[in-house]
């Protein structure tokens, strides 16, 4: 967003327009969040809400808010403006990223970098090895593989995946906390924050507007990742809508969210085919090959940038590891859903999601 167009505008917000718009269409724009659900059951329902929205890291970024003062109008605008900030850290797609640099010279010698971008190469370690590996920001020569090759209307070969996972694999990265620098073993080695990053950005701009001490907001970046803080619509949380994976147009249910995160992953939008079979997007980084266990994975957990990276990693690993996982960390939850055995009808695993916080459509659902 350039200065001129930011601030055009914040004049807008001050005189109260864009405030007035946002309201006026509110109740029907509410991305795929706040939907009205169907008839066939009964689930929380969305308000009236004021709605800001901008274009980063390749996707739709918007917070909405509970009517209210014109002031937060402005605090979620310099929320959104963060995010610019964070995307010029934490990109791969830019030569001049702080990313872009780390890559480039942390094999000489240990990297030094923003105290973000450690913080958030560092988390994304620690996601790895708790999820053995199921997670790994180290595996971006494998997807750039991948994408090269989609470009070329081919798949890779063995060979070509085998020269890239040599060059992948977090104990290939040398992390010194003290010093808050990391250093590469080989010039081949990537860090790529593709996983993560788009959630580790909702937790510094939700931060921010923590501090502003705005109460209730719901943000989000994609149609992935969701950050709710508060209460929505005289409902302790934010109601949002669980899409069916088999056909994306139906809602399989609503989750309320109370002060947490929420990420789903899956390959329903974005997938290949080739010489007649299907690839997903999603790459397991210890074999190098797409993975197509579960149709989707939503994961609960306290903040976007973990809900993020556990959403790909339980995709990866399977249900049977991903349920110990948040066996072992009661603060996640999760929604797992595989292929039908049988018909079109889901049967979701869940685990660590009260029930008074999930409402399912159970016409779609496989009876037990």
């Amino acid at each position: 967003m350039s200065e001129k167009k930011t601030n055009s505008n914040r004049r807008d917000f001050l005189t109260g327009r864009v405030l007035k718009q946002a309201a006026e269409r509110a109740g029907d724009h509410l991305a795929d969040y706040l939907n009205e659900v169907t008839e066939d059951f009964e689930a929380p329902t969305g308000g009236s809400t004021i709605r800001l929205s901008t274009r980063a890291m390749a996707t739709e970024f918007a917070v909405v808010m509970n009517p209210g003062p014109s002031s937060q109008v402005m605090h979620a605008s310099d929320a959104l403006n963060l995010l610019h900030e964070l995307e010029q850290l934490m990109t791969v797609y830019r030569t001049d990223s702080e990313m872009s640099r780390v890559n480039a010279e942390a094999a000489a010698a240990p990297a030094g970098m923003d105290s973000r971008l450690f913080e958030i190469l560092d988390q994304s370690r620690q996601i790895c090895l708790d999820t053995a590996e199921g997670f790994d920001p180290s595996s971006g020569p494998l997807i750039a593989l991948w994408r090269e090759c989609r470009q070329q209307g081919r798949i890779p070969s063995q060979q070509e995946i085998d020269d890239r996972l040599k060059h992948t694999g977090i104990d290939q990265f040398q992390f010194d906390n003290s010093a808050q620098t990391i250093q590469f073993r080989s010039p081949e080695n990537e860090l790529n924050l593709g996983g993560i990053g788009k959630g580790y950005a909702l937790d510094v701009a939700g931060q921010f507007l923590t501090e502003q001490e705005l109460e209730s907001w719901l943000f989000y970046g994609g149609f992935s990742s969701i950050l709710a803080r508060g209460t929505h619509n005289q409902l302790p949380g934010w109601p949002i809508g669980i899409k069916n994976p088999l056909f994306t147009n139906q809602r399989l249910g609503t989750v309320l969210l109370q002060n947490t995160s929420m990420s789903t992953s899956g390959s329903s939008v974005q997938h290949f085919r080739h010489a007649g079979k299907r690839y997903g997007h999603i790459l397991d980084p210890r074999t190098g090959w797409p993975v197509s266990e579960l149709l989707s994975v939503t994961v609960i957990a306290p903040n976007a940038a973990l809900a993020d990276a556990l959403s790909t990693a339980f995709y990866v690993i399977g249900i049977e590891k991903a349920l110990e996982y948040c066996d072992n960390h009661s603060e996640v939850g999760t929604i797992l859903i595989p292929p039908p055995s049988q018909g079109r009808k889901l049967s979701p695993v869940i685990r660590g999601i009260p029930n008074e916080f999930l409402f399912l459509d159970r016409d779609q659902l496989l009876s037990q």
